[in-house]
């Protein structure tokens, strides 16, 4: 008998699908990577192929929805307390950047370095 696999997600860039894969395989599922080859030659590519798949055993599928819905999807900070939005308020930040000004920028930018 051959073994079922099941879309469980589509990634951009393959870093992020890396992350979720990491995450899975630590728990003890078996992924199934595609195209993250394809995009990493060239990202431009993404949009036009559907990103990078994840694909788990179907016998996998709910034990995987369950860890996947525990991943939060807002921004962290240093404490793991969501960052609050400086202007309304709300938690639901999905991306945060310390980087306001030039100045800033410079800093970050150096720093990688």
């Amino acid at each position: 008998m051959e073994d079922e696999f099941v879309l469980i997600g589509r990634f951009q860039y393959s870093a992020e699908a890396q992350i979720i894969k990491g995450k899975l395989e630590f728990e003890g599922i078996s992924v199934y990577v595609r195209d993250n080859n394809t995009i990493d030659a060239n990202p431009l590519y993404s949009n036009a192929i559907g990103g990078v798949k994840l694909y788990v055993n179907k016998d996998d599928e709910v034990r995987t929805q369950s860890i996947l819905s525990k991943i939060s999807q807002y921004s962290l900070d240093d404490n793991d307390e969501l960052v609050k939005c400086p202007k309304c308020g709300s938690q639901t930040v999905e991306m945060y950047t310390s980087i306001k000004d030039l100045k800033s920028f410079l800093f970050f930018f150096f720093q990688c370095f």
